[in-house]
């Protein structure tokens, strides 16, 4: 029996274990990202692959590892489940023509992933995941592996632990003897994900005291429904780092390649105030000059922000497929998505949790003030913003009927504000007069659509996404 084609979406493949990801399905896509690099960058560089702690990530992993051998490759793969940043940076400093990742990063326990990365450590364009689909073959019976015990022994798959060069990468970034005897208290909540104890080992032996929670191995995520730093998931962190006392709540999703921040104040500080954080602390902390990459789905703050400082800022599609290949071309300051994910020039184009959590940490102590107190300083230059998302189940075979209704709405003005422009780049966004916008889009990696938006004005946002959710025909 033919299986399904397995599609590339936002960032990589992802299913429901033992549904559609299966040993199978993993052997296949493996036999199409190494038919693909073959292609791109020969057989004199290596692979490495990496994993998660989901379900069955490390067994996954080995499978991925045992094809790419059979093609030629030799692999390096993770000693351990290991931060999505880490492994990106791993691929520059092995010289390696790309990766494999096992993640399903922040979706629901049951899921796992595949995602893939170039050699540049940032994630392939829209075209090589193209080509990548059209070497995915329907079934697995003539994929090459080689077993995973031969390879070790011959060498063809070394086992390699990467933390060390990325922890010296790091170090050359950020100013980790200022942070550790900055005398802070934080709380760190790395999501039962690849995070743990990453903090806590670059911060020990200072004055700044890291607690941990929800640091162990449990694929099943308890008190989240879903490993993503973002309400509710968030809100025992919240809750325990109000009761700590602490400085600041630092939070990685499952992959650690995003991060969240609570306030001191026990509050959640939103993805596209860290974004504006992020961008002010590059240009205004550090002096630093450059463009400014976003996703449309995130902050008007960073327009503001460009013309400030005289940088321009240039706008992709939602994903870091997107982002990455656009930060190389134009060597961007930094690059990011709604989703609270960022880069840095300086580093790999890829995502960074614990990097930007080092960097908030950083502005922190560079200008002597707490996480609310941050957020009053960038309001203080680009006015205050107001943001929120509602994500909606909606079944793949209904997502034209309702983009036929979107596409038919074409609204003059929405919750009593203008719209300036309709961007149809990736999914609808409808830009308002008072800088602000409502986005409707849908996933590319679960069955969901997802109404954003972004206004000045804090009373506008639930009539802004009730207006969105009555265009999809969901409200």
């Amino acid at each position: 029996m033919t299986a399904e084609p397995i599609i590339f979406g936002t960032d990589g493949w992802r299913d429901r274990i033992a549904d559609t990801y299966t040993f199978e399905a993993v052997r296949r896509c493996a036999h199409g990202f190494s038919r693909y690099l073959l292609e791109v960058e020969g057989t004199e560089k290596p692979l490495v692959v990496g994993y998660d702690k989901r379900f069955a990530s490390e067994a996954f992993a080995a499978t991925a590892a045992e094809v790419a051998a059979g093609h030629g490759l030799k692999v390096f793969l993770t000693k351990g489940p290991t931060p999505t940043p880490t492994i990106s940076y791993a691929v520059v400093e092995r010289k390696a023509a790309g990766a494999i990742n096992i993640t399903a990063s922040h979706n629901p326990p049951g899921d796992n992933g595949f995602k893939v990365r170039d050699r540049h450590g940032g994630a392939v364009n829209p075209e090589g995941l193209k080509a990548i689909e059209a070497y995915i073959p329907d079934t697995d019976a003539k994929v090459p592996h080689v077993d995973l015990e031969q390879g070790l022994k011959t060498g063809v798959i070394e086992i390699f632990d990467p933390a060390p060069a990325y922890t010296r990468q790091i170090e050359s970034l950020v100013d980790l003897g200022a942070l550790r005897g900055a005398g802070l208290s934080l709380l760190i909540d790395p999501m039962w994900g690849n995070g743990a104890g990453w903090f806590s080992n670059l911060l020990r032996g200072g004055s700044t005291v890291v607690s941990e929670i929800h640091n162990q191995h449990n694929p099943i995520f308890p008190e989240m429904s879903r490993p993503e730093p973002i309400p509710p998931n968030i809100d025992v962190g919240l809750a325990t780092a109000l009761e700590l006392g602490t400085d600041a709540l630092l939070i990685t999703d499952g992959d650690a390649d995003r991060v969240g921040l609570g306030d001191e104040k026990g509050e959640f500080v939103n993805q596209l105030r860290v974004f504006g954080l992020l961008a002010f602390y590059m240009l205004e902390v550090r002096g630093e000059r450059g463009p400014i990459v976003k996703t449309l789905s995130t902050t008007s703050m960073l327009e503001k922000l460009g013309k400030l400082y005289n940088v321009p800022v240039i706008q992709t599609g939602v994903g870091f497929k997107y982002v990455a290949p656009k930060m190389l071309e134009v060597d961007a300051l930094i690059g990011g998505e709604e989703s609270g994910g960022y880069a840095f020039r300086g580093h790999v184009p890829e995502r960074d949790g614990i990097l930007a959590g080092l960097y908030l940490l950083d502005m922190m102590v560079k200008l002597g003030k707490k996480p609310s107190e941050l957020v009053e300083m960038l309001f203080a230059k680009v006015g205050p913003h107001y943001y929120d998302r509602i994500d909606t189940p909606l079944a793949p075979e209904k997502r034209d009927e309702h983009r036929a209704r979107i596409a038919a709405a074409k609204p003059a003005s929405l919750a009593g504000m203008k719209v300036t422009d309709i961007i149809t780049v990736d999914g609808y966004k409808f830009e308002l007069e008072d800088g602000g916008w409502l986005l409707i889009r849908f996933s590319g990696t679960e069955p969901i659509v997802r109404v954003y938006c972004e206004t000045t004005d804090p009373g506008r946002v639930k009539p802004l996404l009730d207006a969105g959710l009555k265009m999809v025909g969901v409200s």
